[in-house]
């Protein structure tokens, strides 16, 4: 069964991210999900032609995982924003955790802010480790690199160029704020709460 591309329409008029930047954006997450099915239909054609163990088909599961990954991390990066941003309630029990696992809710925000200024394209991934139950923020490059074996994506911020460039040119660290103003803590809460329990 075909993947589908999610609209996100209702984030056109997000505060700090203006509508042609997102709607460059949006173009580039529904080709992530067309070339997923494109790939995904041509290994299985391959599979069937006893072609499995030929290069091509090689090159073609590398590619997979690159376009699959560039398609959800989006699909996450869109749905834990929201116009206008919510707060995250310092009662909570996300709250709770970030400052008990990071020292304190500041000392997280910082972390994560710097590990989205770092130098390179890529992601910023909170994650929870379901084995430790332990969260912490992690550096993805390349889509398919650097992410956490079994760790639960709870807030994900898009840090290549075309997420802020149009708005920003190179100030990195003047998009991050204005992500930071439309976080959808109530997404990132419903995730967390929802992370499997895993042992290994």
């Amino acid at each position: 069964m075909a993947y589908e591309a999610r609209n996100y329409e209702q984030l056109l008029g997000i505060e700090g991210l203006s509508d042609p930047l997102m709607k460059n954006h949006f173009t580039l997450y529904q080709g992530y999900v067309a070339n997923t099915n494109k790939l995904a239909d041509a290994l299985n054609q391959m599979l069937k032609d006893g072609k499995a163990a030929t290069p091509e088909y090689a090159e073609l599961k590398r590619r997979f995982g690159w376009e699959f990954n560039g398609m959800r991390l989006h699909e996450y990066y869109f749905g834990n924003m929201v116009k206008g941003g919510n707060s995250l309630d310092s009662g909570s029990e996300l709250y709770g955790k970030l400052a008990a696992d990071f020292g304190s809710y500041d000392n997280w925000q910082k972390d994560f802010k710097g590990t989205g200024a770092m130098r390179g394209i890529g992601w910023v991934v909170l994650y929870l480790d379901p084995v430790a139950n332990r969260m912490c923020n992690a550096w993805i490059g390349e889509h398919d690199t650097g992410h956490l074996a079994g760790g639960v994506p709870l807030l994900i911020m898009d840090v290549f160029e075309h997420a802020f460039m149009i708005d920003y040119g190179l100030k990195r660290a003047d998009y991050i704020e204005a992500f930071f103003k439309g976080i959808d803590w109530s997404a990132v809460a419903q995730r967390c709460a929802n992370a499997p329990k895993a042992t290994v």
